[in-house]
């Protein structure tokens, strides 16, 4: 399907960007968790690599 790809790498980059919004007033209002920090980076390399690998 055309743009399906497109739109899931989009999803992706929502997805990483919420998730550094929620890590990050995690963090302020709790304390830092290193395991959050490395889940949001796993995700953002994830979304990196549909990045790069995207159909052109």
């Amino acid at each position: 399907m055309p743009g399906s790809s497109d739109g899931s790498t989009k999803a992706m980059g929502v997805l990483t960007v919420g998730g550094l919004v929620v890590v990050t007033a995690y963090t302020v209002a709790l304390g830092s968790s290193g395991w959050l920090w490395f889940g949001w980076v796993v995700l953002g390399l994830i979304t990196l690599g549909m990045i790069v690998t995207k159909p052109t």
